[in-house]
């Protein structure tokens, strides 16, 4: 496999799907960045794209993306359930094959200052990509939200790493940062109970003494008429899918309610599907698709596809 770097950009934006086709199509037009995923949830008013090439291609299509996204969100108009700071809320890097995380670091800093002086957004670097101990977490950049940090960016400590120490009139701000692979896994409840979703979170997130490498929070997802568990697995070798699932289960039977589904809000490594498969004692020798789809079916994924696997959707887009 060449050298690439994957993205995962998130956009404030999730109930305009003619934005959303708008920013998708930036990727797709940039050549050489391959689009892997889209994915759009209107109660979270949120959209995540995935896309992965090499990095002179990603970073085009990135730039062509955000572009897109200052001229049609408007954040002083944003409404919705995920904690965000700008139009595009975050955007990382991941180091795929041969690539390093020191190259993803000095990718995203370069990005950063670049976004900074075309768009006079202000940037702030995290995870890897930090230069301050107090903005590796991504939850103490996004503190206050939109609304709070337009307030507190002027303050000593609140200024951005790069752009000016002001808002953006529309666009808020962004976090631009370099990471290792990241899964985003959600666990719909069958119940509309939300404040039961943010117990079970607290209870297995391990900031609250839970899962190692978990965040997680919980919320109401209108169009489902659910409470959801929504959460990032940071490291999968270290806390996998299936007990991630397995944990919320337990936490939510013992309130008498079960996961009615699960969900990916784009993609995840083979690795991390064949683990699941393997828990559910698929056979060793069946066919990898087969035994995506005994994973599947053991964590109840909403519209699964054998091409959520990131290294099937790179394959299958020619990377």
């Amino acid at each position: 496999m060449a050298r690439l770097v994957e993205s995962v950009p998130n956009f404030s934006e999730g109930r305009r799907p003619e934005v959303v086709d708008r920013l998708a199509a930036a990727v797709e037009a940039t050549p050489g960045a391959h689009l892997l995923d889209r994915t759009s949830d209107p109660s979270h008013n949120r959209s995540v794209l995935t896309l992965a090439g090499p990095a002179e291609a990603v970073t085009a299509a990135l730039e062509a993306a955000v572009a897109v996204a200052v001229a049609e969100i408007d954040m002083e108009h944003h409404v919705g359930e995920h904690p965000r700071i700008g139009a595009v809320d975050v955007i990382p890097f991941v180091p795929l094959a041969e690539t390093t995380m020191a190259e993803c670091v000095a990718l995203a800093r370069a990005f950063g200052a670049r976004l900074a002086e075309r768009f006079e957004l202000p940037v702030y670097l995290y995870a890897e990509a930090a230069m301050r101990p107090d903005r590796v977490r991504l939850a103490d950049v996004r503190r206050g939200q939109y609304e709070g940090l337009k307030e507190a960016i002027g303050q000593r400590g609140r200024e951005p790493d790069f752009g000016p120490a002001r808002t953006h009139p529309t666009a808020g701000a962004v976090a631009v940062g370099a990471r290792p692979f990241l899964i985003a896994y959600n666990i719909n409840l069958a119940s509309p109970d939300v404040e039961l979703a943010r117990r079970i979170a607290r209870r297995i997130r391990e900031s609250g003494g839970g899962l190692p490498r978990i965040q997680a929070n919980g919320f109401w997802i209108e169009e489902l008429g659910m409470a959801q568990v929504s959460m990032n697995l940071l490291d999968f070798t270290v806390t996998p899918m299936w007990r991630v699932w397995e944990a919320v289960r337990a936490e939510a039977a013992a309130e008498g309610v079960e996961p009615a589904e699960s969900e990916l809000i784009g993609l995840a490594p083979l690795a991390a599907f064949l683990d699941v498969a393997d828990h559910a004692g698929a056979a060793a020798d069946d066919a990898v698709e087969a035994r995506l789809r005994r994973a599947a079916r053991f964590l109840k994924l909403r519209d699964f596809s054998p091409l959520q696997a990131l290294e099937l959707r790179l394959a299958a887009a020619g990377g």
